[in-house]
């Protein structure tokens, strides 16, 4: 019989079929969080070639009228990010550019939705009030709020299905003794895809709006429109008031803080990458004094983009998975196992991955076109991590400067809040603050009763519960089957809180196959020094890595000629420390024995003389 092909159609050697098959056998049995750091990194390594192989699908075969078609083509892609990530694979132009449809990491055929009633069952509302509501406070002690604001910064340059339609809303019968005011209780859908044949059967599919490359879009916008608005057109800067603060637009079609979501980590941490993306052009008009506005945006994106990517892999995912092992994978997914320094000096020394590092490597796709995925979208889904007590302090001596709930930094209010406190206040204080623990019983209890700019009251856990059922994201049992893992053969072997197990028991009538994937992902035992769940992980693992490997920016593009000298080093020499000190210089005394700015900063020591 001849050897199996893998997803790039090239014969799998007897070698990687039994190593993968061995560190597969090893995870299920002992688990890779037990092994020894060697044995461990080995093991993830098979892992994720299982999952390269086995979950990744591509949507874009299912029916379609009018796809998405790349701009005419111009020498500039070659060399420059688009505005709306066309161009990046440059085979295939239209490969993860805004308007294209989401992947999916399960088979197709599992991602119908279950048909009603069976979709709003357990009731949505019911799984929020009984299960998620925050009864008091669980922090997260080894993370800071920044993490917090940094996860919804990042995701808003990855993914967004777009506004709802207002049309047709799911509608959840309540108990006469919920306190919600309208009876039923009704949740908009998910925007339909605009590209599907209205008679089309078969799995769903659904459009992402944002560019699904790593290009900082939150930043740069995902259209040309988008992005001239906040260029300031000259020196290739982006537009930013003379005191260091973002200027909204007043036209509320244009204001991001009228876009349901926006919030106050959200505006501080687009304000810094927006003079992170000012100082990369000082910088680079050092160097190149003849370069255009143009020469000099699109350099710098290019660069700014790569320091958040390197940002949120070898340091905001090592904060959130603080294990041994993990904290060396995710700097390997960067260096390689070679480490920063062997990297940084004699360049790339294997074509190999594991051993010189994702970045700089050659361009792969795994067989299957690039794209970000439901079931990505739907382990991202961390709203416990938003505390709702906020206290403002000043970093020169922590004195509290006020008070505010969490409601209060949203929308518009969140500009109010950034112009009233000095921002070095600002940042301080959310350095300084836990964010909550991704636990039962630890949502926000503003998210579960929100009011939307435009009126609209919202219960955020009852329409995170209902989007992964209305998308077709597997149940927690059955994804983590799909995912190679054993499924929890009980409520006790789901969660090691045996009060947990039994209010999950009668929440799900019983039947621990119905329970909803963020529940068992909140509830199941954490690996040592995890803030999210070991399934989660399982879909970090391959796409946390995906979104590198695919992205020819970061690989076989990532080099001098294309960034300049200039730009590869600052990236190298760049952290997330250092890019706050840089334009907030007072924090310093704050960060200074801090070695990830992701962990909790020193409090009460942020004056020399202390």
């Amino acid at each position: 019989m001849p050897a199996p092909l893998n997803v790039t159609g090239h014969r799998r050697s007897l070698f990687s079929r039994v190593y993968d098959g061995l560190a597969e056998a090893v995870d299920r049995r002992i688990g890779w969080d037990r092994l020894p750091l060697p044995l461990g990194l080995l093991t993830l390594v098979g892992v994720r070639n299982v999952l390269r192989r086995r979950n990744l699908y591509d949507t874009r075969a299912e029916p379609t009228t009018d796809p998405p078609r790349a701009r005419p083509w111009d020498p500039r892609h070659a060399t420059w990010r688009t505005p709306d990530g066309s161009y990046n694979d440059l085979s295939d132009p239209a490969m993860g550019m805004a308007g294209t449809r989401f992947g999916r990491n399960v088979p197709l055929g599992r991602t119908l939705p279950e048909p009603e009633p069976a979709i709003l069952t357990p009731s949505p509302r019911t799984v929020s009030r009984e299960l998620l509501t925050r009864e008091h406070f669980q922090p997260a002690p080894t993370l800071n709020v920044l993490a917090a604001a940094w996860l919804q910064f990042v995701v808003r340059d990855w993914v967004s299905h777009g506004p709802s339609p207002k049309e047709h809303p799911w509608r959840l019968e309540l108990p006469d003794d919920d306190p919600w005011p309208q009876h039923p209780m009704t949740i908009m859908r998910t925007r339909p895809d605009p590209t599907r044949p209205p008679d089309a059967v078969g799995p769903p599919t659904f459009v992402n709006t944002q560019s699904a490359w790593w290009d900082a879009s939150q930043i740069y916008g995902s259209d040309e429109a988008s992005q001239a608005a906040v260029r300031r057109g000259a020196d290739g800067k982006l537009r930013i008031g003379a005191d260091g603060r973002l200027k909204l637009p007043s036209d509320p079609q244009l204001n991001p803080s009228r876009v349901p979501g926006f919030w106050l980590g959200l505006l501080l941490m687009g304000t810094l990458f927006t003079k992170e993306h000012n100082a990369i052009c000082d910088r680079l008009k050092a160097d190149y004094p003849g370069w255009t506005d143009e020469e000099l945006f699109n350099h710098a994106r290019l660069v700014n983009a790569a320091l958040i990517a390197k940002i949120h892999t070898v340091e905001w995912t090592p904060a959130m998975i603080s294990h041994p092992t993990t904290r060396v994978a995710m700097r390997a997914n960067w260096w390689g196992l070679l480490g920063e320094r062997v990297n940084r000096t004699f360049g790339r020394l294997f074509d190999d991955e594991a051993l010189s590092g994702i970045v700089g490597s050659e361009t792969n796709h795994f067989g299957v076109p690039y794209s970000l995925t439901e079931e990505f979208v739907a382990v991202y889904r961390m709203h416990p991590l938003i505390p709702d007590d906020w206290s403002f302090r000043a970093h020169e001596d922590d004195t509290e400067l006020e008070r505010r709930r969490f409601r209060e930094l949203t929308g518009p209010q969140a500009a109010e809040v950034a112009d009233r406190l000095a921002l070095g206040d600002l940042y301080y204080s959310f350095g300084t603050s836990h964010p909550g623990a991704l636990r039962l019983h630890n949502y926000p209890q503003d998210l579960q009763s929100f009011t939307r700019p435009d009126g609209i009251a919202v219960d955020l856990a009852a329409i995170d519960i209902l989007r992964a059922r209305e998308l077709g994201v597997p149940r927690y049992n059955a994804f983590r089957r799909l995912l190679h893992l054993k499924p929890a053969s009980s409520f006790d072997t789901l969660t090691d809180d045996p009060a947990c197990a039994r209010q999950l028991e009668r929440t799900y009538h019983g039947d621990v196959e119905m329970v909803d994937l963020m529940v068992g992902l909140f509830a199941e035992p954490l690996p040592e020094g995890f803030a999210f769940s070991d399934t989660a992980f399982r879909v970090f693992i391959l796409m946390a890595s995906r979104r590198l490997n695919s992205d020819r920016f970061f690989t076989r593009d990532y080099t001098p000629r294309v960034y300049t000298r200039a730009g590869i080093e600052w990236i190298d020499e760049n952290d997330f420390t250092s890019v706050l000190i840089r334009h907030h210089p007072e924090l310093a005394p704050a960060l200074r024995t801090v070695s990830n700015g992701f962990a909790p900063w020193l409090r009460g020591e942020s004056t020399p003389s202390r």
